[in-house]
This record gives C-alpha cells, sequence and structure tokens, in this order.
C-alpha cells in the first residue's frame, strides 16, 4: 500500500492579501501527487498589514519581536485551521513573511520564529527555507520551481504572479526560474491609494490608458536585461518601481500601464520556449485584464487552472519542500538559484509544551 503523508502549507506572499493554508496529502508511485484535503485563507487585519510593511523599516530589536510575535500568530492560525477541519498533520511547512531579500550580499530574513510557531500549534515545523541556499551563494528564489517539475510536469512553463511575478520552465532538463518583474505589489498599491485593497478583474487598469512614455521608462531598468538566476524582493520595489507612480495622480493609467508592463515582461522572459501549456497561478491569475494582455503577448496558450490551485499552489509547494525536508531529499536546485549546490533546507522545531 503506497503511504501517504499529510502536510500543511503556510504561505504569506509580498501583497499583504493574508496567510494562504492548505493542507495536503502527498504521495509517491515512483511518480508525486498530491491531493488537497482543506484549504483557507486568514486575512491580515490592519494592524499586522501595517506592522509586516514598516518591518522593512525597523532596527534589530524591533524585528527580533515581530518575528516571535509573527510566528506565534502564524501557530495560532494553523491551530485554528486544524481544528476547523479536524486535521492531522504530520508537519506544518511555513515559509514566513519576507522583510528583507538581499542575495547579493548573503542575506535573506523570513519572519515567524518557528519554535513560536510550533509551540502554538502543537505539531512539528519547518521553516527558513531560503537561508543555506542564499549562504551558498544562491538567490534564495524562487523556490517553488521543483514543485513546479515534480508536481505539475503537465505543464512546460509554470508562471506565478504574486507581488512579485517568477516562472519556472525545464531547459536541456535542468529546471530554469527566475523573478521577472514587480506585479501586485505595484498594482495594490495603486489601488490602495483608491481605497480599494485591489484592483478587481483589473477593472480600473482596464479603464485606463497607457502612457507610452512611462512604459519605456518602466521596461528599461537594467534588471530585464540580465541574466538569470536572479530574483527580486521589496527593495526593487520601493527603490525603482514607487519613485516613478507616487508623485502622480492618473491611478487607472498608471495601472493599465502597469499591466502592460507586466504583460510584456512576461512575453520576452518566455519568448524562446518551445510553444506549449503556460500555467499561471497566483493573485494575479485573477486579473481578467492582466491575463488577456499577457495572451496578447504571447503564443504560447495561457491557462488559469481551479481556484484552489490559484489561490494556494505556492503555500501547496511549501508543504511539499517541507515534506522533501524531513524525508533528507533535495529541495532547493541550484539550476534554478546560482548556488554552488542543490540543497536540503529548512530549519525543523519541535513543540516543547
Amino acid at each position: 500500500m503506497i503511504e501517504k503523508h499529510n502536510i500543511i502549507g503556510l504561505m504569506s506572499g509580498s501583497s499583504l492579501d493574508g496567510i494562504d493554508l492548505v493542507d495536503v496529502d502527498f504521495w509517491n508511485d515512483r511518480k508525486w501527487h498530491f491531493e488537497i484535503v482543506a484549504s483557507d485563507n486568514h486575512d491580515y487585519d490592519e494592524t499586522w498589514k501595517k506592522s509586516l510593511s514598516d518591518a522593512f523599516y525597523f532596527g534589530k530589536n524591533q524585528l527580533k519581536d515581530i518575528d516571535y510575535q509573527y510566528g506565534k500568530f502564524l501557530g495560532q492560525v494553523t491551530r485554528q485551521f486544524i481544528e476547523k477541519y479536524n486535521l492531522q498533520p504530520e508537519i506544518v511547512a511555513s515559509h514566513g513573511h519576507t522583510i528583507f531579500h538581499r542575495p547579493q550580499e548573503h542575506y535573506t530574513l523570513q519572519i515567524g520564529d518557528g519554535q513560536a510557531l510550533a509551540d502554538a500549534c502543537g505539531v512539528m515545523v519547518i521553516n527558513d527555507f531560503r537561508t543555506e541556499d542564499v549562504l551558498k551563494g544562491g538567490q534564495g528564489a524562487p523556490l517553488v520551481p521543483i514543485g513546479d517539475k515534480l508536481l505539475f510536469a503537465d505543464y512546460p512553463i509554470c508562471l506565478n504572479i504574486g507581488g512579485i511575478a517568477n516562472v519556472s520552465f525545464d531547459v536541456d532538463g535542468q529546471r530554469i526560474a527566475y523573478d521577472i518583474c514587480i506585479a501586485n505589489q505595484a498594482l495594490n498599491y495603486l489601488a490602495n491609494r483608491l481605497s480599494m485593497p485591489y484592483d478587481k478583474n483589473g477593472m480600473v487598469a482596464r479603464s485606463g490608458h497607457i502612457d507610452n512614455q512611462l512604459l519605456t521608462i518602466l521596461s528599461s531598468h537594467p534588471f530585464y536585461t540580465e541574466n538569470y538566476p536572479k530574483s527580486l524582493g521589496r527593495e526593487f520595489f520601493e527603490e525603482s518601481i514607487k519613485p516613478l507612480l507616487e508623485r502622480r495622480n492618473d491611478i487607472a493609467d498608471m495601472m493599465a500601464t502597469f499591466v502592460e508592463h507586466v504583460a510584456i515582461q512576461i512575453s520576452k522572459s518566455i519568448e524562446n520556449q518551445p510553444i506549449g501549456k503556460l500555467l499561471v497561478t497566483g493573485g494575479g491569475a485573477k486579473n481578467k485584464y492582466l491575463v488577456e494582455r499577457i495572451q496578447a503577448n504571447t503564443k504560447h496558450d495561457v491557462l488559469v487552472p481551479s481556484d484552489d490551485i490559484i489561490d494556494y499552489k505556492e503555500a501547496l509547494v511549501f508543504a511539499f519542500l517541507g515534506l522533501l525536508r524531513n524525508n533528507n531529499e533535495i529541495n532547493v536546485l541550484r539550476s534554478v538559484t546560482g548556488a554552488e549546490s542543490d540543497s536540503c533546507s529548512g530549519r525543523i522545531w519541535y513543540p516543547t509544551k
């Protein structure tokens, strides 16, 4: 009988749209399979949104405090999820919330103290999946591509559009992946200026007009011509994108222009791949206007899956990373990150009470 493993994955993205929780059964019959047992999203209240956003500017002691408090909070949310659906997970695998990502300085920080999380939820926790790769000279991102390769092999190209858009595909049998551009970080920032959490279906962007001058400036950043592996963080938005947007008030036009920018950068990232199925997940997959503009700019067949895959694919893959770590199997690929070697990454924490 094939053994199944039940794992919970937690994901908090840079767009601050809440904590994604997913409980998944995994099994292997010479190929990995999965089935989502339960899923949920826990929205951040305004206090947590502000704290997580402001943490970018915190000092060392403040960061230490929010690391612990956020870990405890994640554990409490996970405990509620377990009780709500009567789950019995072997592992809780947590991405945490990224505050800094500076691989060029061999530094990355995802808060959410593992011990506090384990104590609050009562289950073994695996977290901190990025640090080992960064210390090996890698980007520490993206981490989802091993899940793309082993769980979503039917799709030659996997695109995720969250706060940051990233892509994953095989080149000569090796998985390649990298961050393409800022996506919902900028679109949500603009929506917030209209007192909206996000631009539902891209309606505001659809109503605007593309500013070709702004589009040219956005597309001229040298990051877009760099070779992979490469990755982005909040720093890129703050330093290179936000200053172009914050001095203007034509929100709809800026949204339309940024949607076009994202669609163009995505199309360029996959233009040399054999024409085939392009799986689109992440919050951006629900932006109908953005999906239309991607399809208009590429010859690939753009496919948007069911909501549970759109919403929870990243959390699902972090559950898978936790399982691989517990099995002492490779879960971070050097072909993706540029590190000196593959890694079996993640820190393990056991409840102490």
